[in-house]
């Protein structure tokens, strides 16, 4: 009988993303036949008052997205038990054991990072490390390359590697996925995925929350170890990798290493030409008004609210193609995105805007607030003008395109999928050590050359996009951000 544990079973992400998740998962039959779900916590509380808690919030977000269903939640009631554990003793760990049984356990580390190494260690001790276990940490890892390798050196002796699944929930999204469908899928887009048709590449993240009560984190990691790091790599290496041989984990997560490695090396010369720093002040936020992160956080910082780079992939099929990220707090707008600028055509047999302007084909791929993909052509205006016409059009590539009667499925969690992945051991959408490793390198060289160069943030006002060196970064080459209204 296989089981899952919570570490931290009590908490918000356990609360708000994973149980809410596996209820979903049971709603649909997914989840293995005899599942165990087991909430490990220090809280000091019983099996039917944790139930209690994880129904009033599997119950809240199920009825949000449409989905309670009594006789779905009563299945994973069976499921549920808690055990009260310090999970960094050995000992208290012992009778979690005892639950488990003999079956495969999968254990979901929703702690914080700066706990992994004690936890694996007394995991070992109390035999929840052996060849049927599996576990799942999230996302990042330690705040550099050398707290990373420390905390994850402690992981690696305790689990071999293949048993070590690293989280990063974009990498659940549906349109993340689709991602590599769209790619690898169709003939009509890889052959034209290179620096011979495509401009350049833009992926934003923005979001319209402050600092608020996480800035204790916060100010220790910043936008660049928070965000770029942790997420907006993951999805660069998906838009650059190279096919890969077939879709065996090992064979995708080798062409992610691939990119992680080619990418140019931003130098203390370079820094401020290719990298924007940026805090917010005082200002307004979804019509209200908003403090500064100083004034959040109660006294003066220095730490990155807002992060744009260019980033540059010396290989074959990008040179001379520019990828630029931006990634903020106290943005206009939550939205996550990426945008493939296409080069113009290189010849307009339609004159010079007689008949409309010729913008280039983009591709965007929306993974928030709501996820589509759509792809931008240009098309004649319908109508008798005897003078040919042009408009662009936005075409949406996502489900439902071919019969608009049909409802959408429903909007999975990202949970979802790399839960069950992870219960299956299918590692795919997980990162890889060495893709870890990799990526903690390139920030840290990022940071070096900020430190070295005395690099301080730059004022953006709250409700904005960032300091207005984010929009030099791109206008000096003759390029500006993908809006809405494009």
């Amino acid at each position: 009988m296989a089981a899952l544990i919570l570490f931290g079973g009590g908490g918000d992400l356990a609360m708000r993303m994973l149980l809410p998740s596996l209820y979903f998962l049971d709603h649909d039959g997914l989840l293995p036949e005899g599942l165990k779900i087991i909430g490990a916590a220090r809280s000091d509380e019983s099996p039917k008052e944790y139930v209690a808690k994880v129904h009033e919030a599997v119950k809240a977000r199920a009825e949000a997205d449409g989905g309670w269903d009594e006789a779905s939640w009563a299945r994973m009631k069976s499921r549920l038990d808690y055990l009260a554990v310090d999970a960094t003793d050995p000992a208290s760990l012992a009778p979690l054991k005892a639950k488990c049984g003999d079956g495969e356990v999968t254990s979901f580390l929703a702690v914080s990072p700066s706990l992994y190494g004690r936890i694996v260690t007394a995991m070992k001790a109390a035999g929840l490390a052996e060849k049927n276990c599996r576990i799942v940490l999230e996302k990042p890892v330690g705040r550099d390359l050398e707290s990373f390798l420390a905390i994850d050196d402690a992981v690696a002796h305790a689990f071999d590697e293949r048993q070590v699944f690293r989280i990063d929930h974009y990498l659940g999204k549906e349109t993340v996925q689709n991602l590599i469908a769209l790619r690898f899928g169709n003939t009509i887009f890889e052959p034209l995925w290179n620096n011979l048709t495509v401009d350049h590449v833009q992926i934003t993240v923005g979001e319209t929350g402050g600092g608020g009560d996480r800035w204790p984190y916060y100010d220790e990691y910043g936008a660049l170890r928070d965000m770029l790091q942790n997420h907006m790599l993951q999805l660069l290496c998906l838009v650059a990798m190279e096919p890969p041989s077939d879709l065996d984990p090992d064979s995708v997560r080798n062409e992610k290493v691939k990119v992680l490695r080619s990418l140019r090396p931003i130098t203390l010369e370079e820094a401020e030409r290719v990298t924007v720093r940026g805090q917010y002040v005082a200002g307004t936020s979804e019509g209200k008004p908003a403090k500064g992160y100083d004034e959040e956080r109660g006294q003066a910082s220095d730490t990155e609210t807002f992060v744009a780079i260019r980033a540059d992939i010396d290989n074959w099929r990008w040179a001379g193609v520019p990828f630029f990220m931006r990634t903020g707090k106290r943005l206009p707008e939550k939205r996550t995105e990426i945008v493939i600028q296409f080069k113009p055509v290189p010849h307009s047999i339609f004159g010079h805007g007689e008949r409309g302007e010729i913008n280039a084909n983009r591709l965007v791929i929306e993974l928030q607030p709501e996820e589509d993909i759509s792809l931008s052509v240009m098309n004649k205006k319908p109508g008798l003008d005897q003078r040919m016409q042009l408009q662009p059009i936005k075409m949406s590539l996502s489900w439902g395109v071919n019969g608009k009667d049909a409802a959408p499925p429903r909007r999975r969690i990202a949970y979802e999928r790399l839960l069950l992945d992870a219960m299956h051991g299918d590692s795919t959408l997980f990162v890889r050590r060495d893709e870890a490793e990799q990526a903690w390198k390139w920030v840290d060289e990022v940071s070096e050359a900020w430190a070295g160069a005395g690099f301080k943030p730059l004022d953006y006002v709250a409700g904005t996009w960032g300091p207005e060196a984010a929009d030099l970064l791109l206008s000096r080459t003759g390029r500006k951000w993908n809006t809405r209204d494009e």
